[in-house]
């Protein structure tokens, strides 16, 4: 089937946006490309130095001919369920790569924070700041310029989106991403959140709360709702990054092992030492994240990478623009009903069909681009396959043609909403995101009076206190990055649920993130400019009308003289000191708007 217009038509746009700093980009790769392997260019002290530690018949490899050296650039720690399994894995790479010729070494670790353990903490105003520190510290991994090939370990929030962008600027070398896949079910997700909403009204105490939560985020691997670590691992399929099918195959298992096997013996047998060259930057193209926003918008995916896929296309660069996501939205279908947006979480959507058949669909109705460069070869047809281990042989069959529960997966045919639920909202507040695909059509529109907060522990006073009992915008700003690192306002949801379930009509406004998790209410999120750096929320005054119209994508203040006041100047010392805030001051003043990717590091050639 030839592509959709409108793809042809964003794709077409991307490119020349870009073309400016897409052209330099890959002749900076090109000439890195034509310097072959960096090995070649070492002293033999240089050399000496970075094989130290490997053993004689490792040593001999690499000062001789070779498949290859590898290079681990890894996220592990065994905090982060998600990333536990990966202690492992440097094992098994190094036995992979020895079994074909070649070499592996751990290029370097990089820091991986939990979201989950730091939502509503100091810590998470580091959060977004660690993607950018991920990828300098990949970079610094990767400086020494031994490795022919790389593989990625990381899954989580921020980890995936940085190490795409450290990726990126070595692209002259292939890169391989590796997941570890998500935990095994706990207690079904609506179960945990009606616990939390009960929590919020006192109707249970802490106890029956840990319980819950205990139950469901209880073992090694990916939590199992489709936030954004999810999020992530389906887009590495979708953009060429991952081995086929990979993404969501539990930790722990013989399939999860030999996929981790295949996929370094992969990265090796793509370098320039090979005859599949298969360099990054050719793979993250203007169509790859085409075919992401598409999968964004037809899983029904997190939010943040409204932010990340901006960050990390500037990396390889691409320019792209929330517009962009909204106009490929409107012509994606939505055909995942996955929590929050669904009961099912992530090991029933894979068991439904999983990613596999809706990328097959998804290229039948020609909404991906089916020509793209992957890391098993060109076409993403390759991805319609799924892993199986036959005798103890890893192989690839066809995967679903049907789903197999359409509770939770359905064709383009017969779509949950015609649309993928990605709203761009623009207005005289600037310009803000919404994901509305959770979100009744009755309440997509909400026009009411504010009531201003400068923190999210401010609005869950005021509805402890029995403040929050009519119809209102809750605006909460001074959450941007440059304000104070822009943390998720995770905990605001069970507060807006229930005042919501009581029948009020109310929509948040905020210059924060809300995550993959952001739900039912209404919330304009990530509005630029942000109230610290000129954005007219810093205007707003309790009792202003705000209308939030994500029908017509936009953003008002109604209210007539508002633009007449002088803005409101907060107070901030607060988030500069403690949890190490104080170490990030630099990123703080550094960064750029949330519409630009929000990030503090090789933005400034790309404004």
């Amino acid at each position: 089937m030839s592509l959709n217009a409108t793809v042809v038509r964003v794709t077409d746009r991307i490119v020349e946006r870009s073309a400016p700093v897409r052209k330099p980009y890959l002749e900076r790769m090109a000439r890195a490309r034509d310097e072959g392997p960096r090995r070649a260019h070492l002293t033999c002290g240089n050399q000496a130095h970075a094989y130290a530690a490997m053993s004689d018949g490792e040593k001999d490899i690499l000062v001789g001919e070779s498949a290859g050296n590898l290079g681990i650039v890894t996220a592990y720690n065994d905090m982060l369920s998600a990333h536990q399994p990966f202690e492992t894995y440097p094992a098994l790479i190094r036995q992979a790569a020895a079994r074909v010729g070649g070499t592996a070494q751990v290029a370097g670790g990089v820091p991986a924070m939990c979201d989950g353990v730091t939502q509503g903490q100091p810590g998470m105003e580091l959060s977004l700041f660690s993607r950018d520190v991920i990828a300098m510290a990949a970079g610094v991994a990767l400086s020494h310029n031994v490795f022919d090939s790389t593989v990625y370990l990381g899954v989580c929030d921020k980890i995936v989106p940085g190490l795409v962008i450290a990726a990126a600027t070595f692209g002259h070398l292939p890169a391989v991403f590796l997941p570890a896949g998500p935990m095994p079910s706990g207690i079904p997700n609506d179960q945990k959140a009606k616990v939390r909403q009960q929590f919020a009204t006192g109707e249970v105490g802490r106890d029956k709360l840990m319980e819950a939560e205990m139950a469901s985020y209880h073992g090694p691997g990916t939590c199992t709702f489709y936030g954004t670590a999810n999020t992530n691992q389906m887009l590495m399929e979708f953009m060429g990054l991952h081995l086929p099918g990979s993404s969501f195959v539990n930790p722990g298992t013989p399939l999860r092992e030999a996929l981790t096997i295949e996929g370094a013996k992969r990265a090796l047998s793509i370098s320039a030492l090979g005859n599949e060259y298969t360099p990054v930057c050719d793979v993250l193209d203007e169509r790859a994240f085409v075919n992401g926003i598409v999968g964004l918008n037809a899983t029904g995916g997190s939010t943040n990478l409204l932010i990340h896929l901006i960050a990390m296309a500037r990396a390889a660069g691409v320019v792209l623009d929330w517009e962009d996501f909204a106009e490929l939205s409107d012509a994606t279908p939505l055909m995942a009903r996955v929590y929050p947006n669904g009961l099912a979480d992530v090991n029933h959507f894979h068991a439904a069909g999983g990613l596999g058949y809706m990328i097959g669909e998804l290229l039948d109705g020609g909404l991906l681009h089916p020509d793209t460069k992957t890391v098993v070869g060109d076409g993403l047809g390759n991805y319609v396959q799924e892993p199986k281990l036959v005798d103890g042989a890893l192989s690839w069959e066809d995967g679903a043609k049907e789903t197999l529960n359409d509770k939770i997966l359905r064709p383009m045919s017969d779509p949950f909403q015609s649309t993928g639920g990605t709203r761009r909202l623009s207005g005289n507040l600037g310009t803000g995101v919404m994901k509305v695909s959770a979100v009744a059509p009755e309440r997509q529109i909400i026009e009411a009076p504010v009531r201003i907060f400068h923190d999210q522990n401010e609005v869950k006073a005021a509805f402890k206190a029995g403040e929050l009992i009519s119809d209102m915008v809750v605006v909460v700003r001074f959450q941007g990055p440059k304000a104070n690192g822009m943390p998720e306002l995770h905990s605001l949801t069970p507060v807006l649920a229930v005042m919501q379930d009581r029948g009020l009509r109310v929509a948040l406004v905020t210059d924060g993130r809300m995550s993959g998790a952001s739900g039912k209410v209404p919330s304009a999120i990530h509005v630029s400019p942000e109230a610290l750096d000129g954005g007219p929320l810093a205007l707003l005054q309790d009792g202003d009308v705000v209308k939030v119209d994500a029908v017509n994508g936009t953003l008002d203040v109604l209210t007539p003289g508002v633009f007449d006041r002088h803005p409101t100047r907060a107070i901030l010392t607060a988030n500069e000191t403690g949890t190490g805030r104080e170490l990030f001051a630099t990123f703080r003043n550094a960064v750029g708007p949330a519409e630009t990717g929000a990030s503090s590091v090789s933005m400034e050639r790309y404004r």
